[in-house]
């Protein structure tokens, strides 16, 4: 399977476009009527920016925006809006990411750790996977000593159908290096994205 350094190959608009107009006649509609005609170009051309996170890679969206910085004090970044596709079944989830870490002289320009949310989440996923692979791109990009991050997301899979349940919220986290080795970071990570106190 690809992965971040083998990113996959450009998306086929025209055979997706050929499969919506079939899906829309499996379900029953009329692919040709003035509301759907267009329908499956707009889908094709939907699917292909939610998941372009594919086709982009950590070193790619990174391109040199790495700075030196003699600190080792948390940063952190908070409440980045999350959008992604649940992989079992293409609903949405949405919600918030906080990401912390400690730098060892390198730092991020801080819009890259909007755009690493952005890519992973622009593929089809699982809320865990998409936290796990957030915190490790950050620590390995600028050898972190230690890394949070926490996404707190609804799931329309879980609103829309199946339980229906309209206020659930899921929270996952990841910890790595500082974060987990030490309980004062953690909690201090969780207080500052206001989940503690």
């Amino acid at each position: 399977m690809p992965n971040d350094r083998d990113p996959h190959p450009p998306v086929d608009l025209a055979r997706i476009e050929r499969l919506t107009r079939e899906l829309l006649t499996a379900l029953g509609e009329d692919p040709d009527r003035e509301g759907l005609a267009k329908t499956p170009a707009r889908v094709a051309k939907a699917l292909a920016y939610l998941t372009s996170g594919y086709r982009s890679s950590v070193a790619a969206l990174i391109n040199g925006a790495i700075f030196t910085q003699t600190t080792n004090s948390m940063v952190i970044v908070k409440n980045i809006e999350v959008y992604s596709l649940c992989e079992h079944h293409m609903l949405p989830f949405f919600g918030r990411c906080h990401i912390g870490y400690i730098p060892t002289g390198r730092v991020f320009g801080v819009s890259k750790l909007a755009r690493l949310v952005d890519m992973y989440a622009r593929r089809l996923q699982l809320q865990e996977r998409l936290t796990e692979q957030i915190s490790r791109a950050v620590l390995e990009a600028v050898d972190a000593a230690g890394v949070g991050v926490m996404i707190e997301a609804r799931h329309l899979c879980m609103m829309m159908r199946g339980v229906e349940k309209q206020n659930s919220v899921m929270v996952t986290s990841s910890v790595l290096g500082a974060f987990r080795d030490s309980t004062a970071t953690r909690e201090e990570f969780l207080a500052l994205v206001g989940q503690r106190g």
